[in-house]
């Protein structure tokens, strides 16, 4: 098997996570020039185009490839730098960008329950990135190889992946008490949610529809909505009156007990479930993370 450069990986990995050579070659401090130069003796070696030139850059499959094992490669550093601390303490100086561990967690976890899981790591100076996307996309991060794990709402273990359910997040559907008192002050319903406007995450998210068709067993829904791409940034916008919005109970839950929210369906909710997907490989690091993310979620999601 061909031994690849190392340099010439994190060349390789440099350019996807910063979307272009200019920007991987101020990160990796060399010229551009040089930059085009390792990854196109990394193309000969694998004998493939590995960057697709489009905008915004993409890694071909075999780029994926080697990209998931530059990531396995920072885990096994990141390993070996903690092993070495602890015997070693004054001879670790600073964190190398090559080192990052990335994970990607949905907005939601990240805006109720998942920081404070990873508070004790971070503090321990692992150098971790939190990617924030849609709980239903979350996974395609980890299938391309670009984090060592993620939070998902995909049950199936991916190939080469473990899998470890976490419990479910249960979602209410809230509106601030003028809207409502203006809008729908019997709450919603069946009739009404037309009439409402409902802020959601992206155009990905299809919570609010979902949370209106499950609650009266309605096959399509369309909504009026507006976009908001932050969960505590939805809150906000709700608090202003923009419209109704269908969050975790997690994130409103002192807010709705102050009475400046108002559950607009207090008879139903939405659990979704979740799990933790991580690489299937020895390490502490990774065990360390799904203890403490499996240890969080069993305090504060739901558990059957």
């Amino acid at each position: 098997m061909n031994t690849f450069d190392p340099d010439a990986l994190e060349c390789l990995a440099a350019i996807v996570e910063e979307g272009g050579f200019e920007r991987a070659a101020q990160r990796l401090a060399i010229t551009q020039s040089a930059v085009s130069q390792r990854l196109r003796a990394l193309e000969h070696q694998v004998g493939t185009i590995l960057i697709v030139r489009s905008r915004p850059l993409k890694p071909t499959a075999a780029g994926q490839l080697l990209l998931k094992h530059t990531k396995q490669m920072r885990l096994l550093r990141a390993d070996l730098e903690r092993d070495l601390k602890e015997l070693a303490p004054s001879s670790m100086h600073g964190t190398r960008e090559e080192e990052r561990v990335s994970i990607a967690i949905n907005a939601d976890s990240i805006a109720t329950w998942a920081l404070p899981a990873l508070d004790g790591l971070a503090k321990q100076a692992l150098p971790l990135e939190v990617i924030a996307d849609d709980q239903d996309f979350t996974h395609e991060w980890l299938r391309e190889g670009e984090v060592l794990g993620c939070v998902t709402t995909l049950k199936q273990a991916l190939r080469g992946c473990k899998v470890v359910p976490l419990g479910a997040m249960r979602y209410v559907a809230i509106a601030a008490a003028d809207y409502v008192a203006m809008k729908c002050p019997q709450g919603l319903t069946a009739h009404n949610f037309r009439d409402i406007a409902f802020v959601a995450f992206n155009r990905k998210d299809d919570m609010q529809s979902e949370f209106v068709g499950k609650a009266f067993g309605l096959k399509r829904v369309t909504l009026n909505q507006i976009f908001v791409p932050s969960s505590e940034g939805q809150v906000r916008a709700v608090l202003a009156g923009w419209g109704a919005s269908v969050v975790p109970e997690l994130l409103v839950r002192g807010l709705i007990a102050q009475g400046r929210l108002v559950n607009l369906a207090p008879e139903f909710s939405l659990p979704i479930q979740l799990y933790w997907h991580c690489w299937n490989l020895e390490s502490e690091v990774l065990d360390q993370l799904t203890a403490a993310l499996t240890h969080a979620a069993g305090e504060s999601l739901q558990q059957k």
